[in-house]
Parts: C-alpha cells; structure tokens; sequence
C-alpha cells in the first residue's frame, strides 16, 4: 500500500520550520544588541552602550539647544558615589528629574557618555540592570 501524501506538504512544512528558526535567531541576536551596564562600569567600556542609574543634580541646560541637558548619573541602589557626566539631547521624559531612575544610550567620550538624540526611558528603567547571581 502506498501513501497518498505529497512530497510538497513536508517540504511546505520544513520551510516553515526554517523560517521561523531564522526568525528565532534573528530576535535573539538583535536584541542583544546593546550592551547594558551601571554608571561605575562604563569607565572601561568603549562603543554604544547603555547605562542606567540615578539622576543627580543639578540638572542644567537645555535638551533642545546645541549644547543639550547635562547631568551627573550614579548606580541605583549603589555601594558607590562615583558619577558619570551625561550629555543629552532630544525629548525629556515625563518624570525626569533629580533622583530619578533612567536609561540612556550613547557612547563615552573624553569622560562623558553623549546620549543618543531621544535615548531617554524614565520609566522602570530598572528592570534593564543585569539580574544578580548568588
């Protein structure tokens, strides 16, 4: 007895297979894109990144001229007082602010990470930081 069924239904199936591995590693790659780390170990880092920490003051300038808003951001919930100097430009968040959480993304230059034009998320940006190992 011989089956009845196409060859044409497994090769339909195998390329949706394929499809939606390449997918699967497509997302997996792209949204790693970014790394993400805290105002005490951007000192080292070089290239795009993001930091998130806490705003502290004061906060001077304007986001929307040509020298943009500058800050000093610190670790959330650090053991330590260092701070990072940040430029930004673009948009301010809604509830932006000293002592405010953020993440920003840019690059460190000469001392000071320039954020990306609009790079600014002022909600919940804690859920961005690395989860802690035991």
């Amino acid at each position: 007895m011989r089956s009845s069924r196409s060859p044409a239904r497994l090769i339909v199936a195998l390329s949706i297979a394929g499809a939606l591995a390449i997918f699967l590693l497509y997302t997996a790659v792209a949204g790693q894109g970014t790394a993400t780390f805290k105002p005490s170990q951007l000192s080292s880092r070089v290239g795009h990144v993001q930091i998130v920490g806490t705003v502290i003051g004061p906060i001077a300038g304007d986001s929307y001229g040509p020298a943009g808003q500058r800050f000093l951001m610190r670790d959330i919930r650090g053991t330590t007082t260092q701070e990072v100097p940040v430029v930004y430009r673009g948009e301010e968040g809604t509830l932006f602010g000293t002592w405010k959480h953020i993440l920003v993304t840019g690059e460190l230059r000469n001392g000071v990470f320039v954020a990306d034009r609009n790079s600014m998320i002022t909600k919940c940006p804690s859920k961005y930081l690395p989860k802690k190992h035991s």
